[in-house]
């Protein structure tokens, strides 16, 4: 029985994530609660065989990325990727997250012979498998990795990757931050929230600056996030990476009036903020908060290149003049990309490079926001 068929299989994960919360002494920090829900092998939401992408619901799909929405959005970030692979030296992307494979299928068209290999680390074996097939035509020039080599060089792409990584929630009482967790609930819900006291809290800078958070506030930790952008700077000797995901600076981020923080959940494309009910059938993720991004890459000793809206960075790297060359109905869905209040504002774009091998990226030449992170 395939993963997502029958009531016994819809089972299998709550009962998976119960074992461990007992295991755990009864209390389960969200950050693993998340982990499992999305990633426990065959029965997270992305490893188990359940529909993910599409532009509706209709097709059993969740949500749609940018890639799926337009054929364009891969070929305006070529040029920025084809830039920074001339720039560095470099002659092999390395994509995280990679999805169905259209944005691989779109870059590989793109960029041609530029690329010598293209690398795809995703942790979701059903996701590989739809990926091989798409991607059956450069079969010599792709490869999957598991885990990122110890050391590598290349130009690193991921779009919505850090959005769905495991963060840790936190909670203020009035008086003090305390860590929000999971438990086994009696009643007919499989688990319950439940606090307790914990060091964790917003960065500093921005608890000091901002007196109040009103009491009930809930926000999110990413380290997870920020550990990852580490890793990369650790072994990444030479070339850039681009990293394309919804979110804020720090001070936005953070700031008291956003007191629901901004966990939110995607199934058949409607979102709810409720994380702990259809566990493993529906996405869960949260904002990115840049700044923490960034902080992470530069103390690890790499340098920002820029960080700006995914309009301003689409424009820059020419999505205008391959809107002009299509038909009518291919520029309606690629204006989606870049319209206010559908992608072209909400998401944002941060670029690195090595530290010494500084350029200046196509995708910031105009409105660049690195002064606000």
């Amino acid at each position: 029985m395939s993963i997502h068929n029958g009531q016994q299989a819809d089972q299998a994960l709550p009962a998976l994530i119960r074992r461990e919360i007992e295991s755990a002494g009864g209390w389960l920090p969200f950050d693993r609660y998340m982990a499992l829900a999305l990633y426990a092998p065959g029965l997270g939401y992305y490893a188990n065989e359940r529909q993910k992408f599409g532009l509706m619901p209709q097709s059993g799909s969740d949500f749609v990325t940018a890639p799926e929405l337009s054929p364009l959005f891969g070929q305006a970030l070529a040029a920025q990727l084809r830039q920074a692979l001339d720039a560095t030296g470099c002659d092999e992307i390395i994509e995280f997250g990679a999805g169905t494979g259209a944005l691989a299928e779109q870059l590989l068209q793109a960029l041609g012979e530029r690329i010598r290999r293209y690398r795809i680390v995703d942790l979701s074996g059903t996701l590989r498998a739809r990926q091989t097939e798409r991607l059956a035509a450069w079969a010599g020039k792709v490869e999957w990795l598991d885990a990122l080599p110890d050391q590598f060089s290349g130009v690193v792409i991921g779009n919505e990757v850090l959005d769905a990584m495991p963060v840790q929630l936190i909670y203020f009482d009035g008086q003090q931050w305390q860590e929000r967790g999971v438990v086994c609930a009696d009643d007919d819900h499989a688990f319950a929230w439940s606090d307790r006291p914990s060091p964790l809290q917003p960065p500093l800078e921005v608890a000091d600056a901002r007196l109040h958070y009103p009491p009930g506030t809930v926000t999110e930790l990413h380290a997870q996030a920020e550990g990852f952008v580490r890793t990369l700077a650790a072994q990444l000797q030479r070339g850039a990476i681009f990293l394309i995901d919804y979110g804020f600076p720090e001070a936005e981020y953070y700031h008291p009036q956003r007191h629901g923080g901004t966990l939110m959940c995607h199934h058949q494309h409607r979102a709810d903020p409720d994380p702990l009910q259809l566990v493993g059938q529906k996405d869960i993720t949260a904002h990115v908060n840049f700044t923490g991004i960034a902080l992470a890459g530069q103390d690890a000793g790499l340098s920002v290149l820029g960080y700006t809206s995914q309009a301003h960075f689409l424009l820059n790297c020419g999505l205008a003049g391959l809107m002009e060359q299509a038909d009518l109905p291919a520029r309606a869905m690629a204006h989606k990309l870049i319209q206010e209040h559908e992608m072209g504002e909400l998401f944002k774009v941060i670029g690195f490079a090595v530290d010494g091998q500084e350029f200046d990226a196509l995708g910031f030449a105009r409105g660049d926001r690195s002064h606000t992170l």
